[in-house]
């Protein structure tokens, strides 16, 4: 175990400042396709001609920088895609480029599906134009946060030889599972609302999950230097922009993950990190990947990422909102402050890269840190599950008790599903949308849930991966939304939300063929081919795997599963129309329960 103090040594002594100001640079660079990309190219102001600096790039798909209303900032970097890091970076002896993806920003072209091929090859031209400067060491790596985080990860998959690391932040290893279709279920919110932001973003206007202040500011998305008066080519980009695809249409009607993403011919797999796995592993490059227990499935990419790809790799798990900028452990007040802290997360990067691209140290061994929710400190691993995990078994009891024996009567419990059920707007799931991460007590909650709860636990309980249930049920529906929750109610009776995980009834089949990459969750394909309906009212089995979790349940509070057939603000309604009506058994048969990975 480690204190965080331990977690910054981990970079120690993150390099000082050494130059003051910013220089800024816009503009396009010239793709194969004739293509206009826009580029912003940041250096340290007063900066000696024949100084070469190494480069960190971030690609951004919501605007590179933005042109404010009133005069930016002097000497810093142009507002854009977390901006304050590119200060950072800079002040330390990096150059900067932030490129807007083709079909976005002020860049020209159409986007037809987020990371496309022709987009992915761009950024790898770009990375190859800037190999040829005269003010490039020959060194690059990139940066990003959830869609800059992808991109920092394609990067390393360009080809480009001087791309030598990459620092992805809260990003999506497979895009069907992790955003799209959780569990197979539509994650109606996110798409819509995110599909919703990218059009305004491609009309040349700000989001609405912007900042009340930034929506005042900001008129739109920053032209490149030559082109401020003329606009003619951020028209020509912003006419191009309006045939960009239709995110949330296409996305709407995919149930599959053999289905194609539109009229693209592409699956959400083909657009997917995942599939780029021997072009990332064949760059040989260091990853610093960072994710959070609460945040979407990001702790789960971070887990996938460090036991698929055989790349040098640090990997962080903390307790944080989305952008990293609050933190969201249910055991802290909402709102407080991330830990780390915002800036000494940006020390750690810096020092990453002046380790993988100014003194091109050796890629250290696998190491994982992660945050232990409840304990409330960090601790670290070089291998994960850890070694001394075991599973642990609670069942579904009488009087809706959960015991680490088998139930001893046959007996069934009836749900009747609540449409109303939900788990909030800052959940994990609205946190991607720039949102606050924030669980209340969900005591009233689990009213409209089906719960099975412990007596008090008689020792602490370290619970530490991936837990799992099995559930035994019969519907009479032949399709519908299965969610679990697991839960922590103290003695108070205040109930913390842990973790969950979530099933569409069709997709229940088990996978026969090995899953694409390594994975913690049982392993299904999504496919077509493997779906069909629940016969009803006749009982079937689901294997249900939660998202990952690091947590201490402590001695006298209760461990609670609690079961939904829907989260209102969040996912689709399955079925559309009826009401279904399960019967969950619990008997030697149909031993319905929840295995924990706990840690001795």
């Amino acid at each position: 175990m480690i204190e965080l103090n331990q977690l910054a040594d981990l970079f120690a002594n993150p390099p000082k400042k050494l130059y003051k100001g910013v220089q800024s640079q816009s503009h396009y660079q010239t793709m194969r396709d004739r293509t206009q990309i826009a580029v912003d190219l940041l250096r340290p102001a007063n900066l000696e001609a024949d100084t070469r600096l190494p480069l960190v790039m971030i690609m951004a798909r919501y605007w590179r920088s933005m042109e404010l209303r009133l005069a930016s900032p002097p000497r810093k970097a142009p507002i854009g895609p977390r901006e304050a890091i590119a200060d950072y970076l800079i002040a330390r002896g990096f150059a900067v480029v932030i490129v807007d993806a083709r079909g976005t920003g002020a860049s020209t072209g159409v986007n037809l599906y987020p990371w496309s091929a022709d987009e992915l090859a761009d950024y790898g031209e770009i990375a190859a134009w800037a190999m040829e400067q005269p003010w490039c060491s020959g060194k690059i790596g990139a940066v990003g946060l959830s869609y800059e985080g992808s991109t920092a990860q394609y990067l390393l998959a360009s080809g480009v030889k001087g791309v030598t690391s990459a620092a992805p932040m809260a990003y999506e290893f497979d895009v069907y599972t992790d955003i799209a279709l959780p569990g197979g279920i539509f994650n109606t919110a996110f798409i819509q609302q995110w599909s919703e932001s990218n059009a305004r973003l491609d009309h040349n206007k700000t989001s609405r999950l912007f900042p009340w202040l930034a929506r005042l500011m900001v008129k739109g998305v920053r032209p490149v230097d030559a082109d401020r008066q003329s606009r003619a080519i951020l028209n020509q980009a912003l006419h191009d922009h309006q045939a960009n695809t239709d995110v949330y249409a296409a996305i709407s009607q995919i149930t599959f993950r053999d289905d194609r993403f539109g009229d693209t011919g592409q699956t959400l797999d083909d657009f997917s990190v995942f599939a780029r796995q021997a072009a990332i592993e064949a760059s040989g490059g260091a990853m610093f990947v960072w994710g959070s227990w609460l945040d979407g499935t990001t702790a789960d990419t971070v887990l996938r990422s460090f036991n698929t790809l055989s790349n040098p790799q640090i990997g962080v798990i903390g307790a944080w909102k989305h952008e990293m900028t609050a933190h969201g452990s249910p055991y802290t007040r909402p709102k407080s402050k991330p830990s780390p802290l915002q800036e000494q997360q940006w020390a750690a990067v810096t020092k990453f890269f002046e380790q993988t691209l100014k003194t091109d140290q050796p890629g250290v061994e696998k190491t994982l840190f992660y945050y232990m929710l409840g304990a409330e400190e960090w601790r670290q691993t070089t291998t994960f599950p850890l070694p001394n995990t075991e599973q642990q078994t609670w069942y579904f009891q009488d009087d809706k008790e959960l015991a680490p024996t088998p139930p001893s009567v046959a007996a069934t419990d009836t749900y009747s599903v609540d449409f109303a059920a939900t788990t909030g707007q800052t959940n994990r799931w609205h946190t991607q949308m720039a949102r606050p991460l924030h669980y209340p007590d969900r005591a009233q909650a689990d009213l409209r849930l089906l719960t099975y709860t412990s007596a008090p636990l008689e020792h602490n309980l370290e619970i530490i991966g991936y837990p799992v249930v099995t559930l035994y049920v019969a519907s009479t529906e032949d399709d519908g939304a299965f969610y679990v929750y697991l839960e922590d109610v103290d003695e108070q009776g205040v109930v913390r939300y842990i973790t969950e995980g979530q099933l569409r009834g069709i997709h229940r089949q088990l996978a026969v063929q090995p899953a694409p990459y390594w994975m913690g969750m049982p392993n299904r394909s999504f496919k077509r081919d493997a779906a069909a309906p629940l016969p009803r009212n006749t009982f079937v089995e689901l294997t249900i795997g939660l998202q990952p979790t690091s947590v201490l349940i402590r001695r006298g509070h209760r461990i609670r599963v609690a079961l939904a057939g829907a989260d209102r603000d969040t996912f689709m309604r399955i079925p559309a129309q009826g009401t279904p009506v399960w019967q969950v058994g619990r008997s030697t048969a149909l031993a319905s329960c929840i295995s924990l990975p706990v840690v001795r």
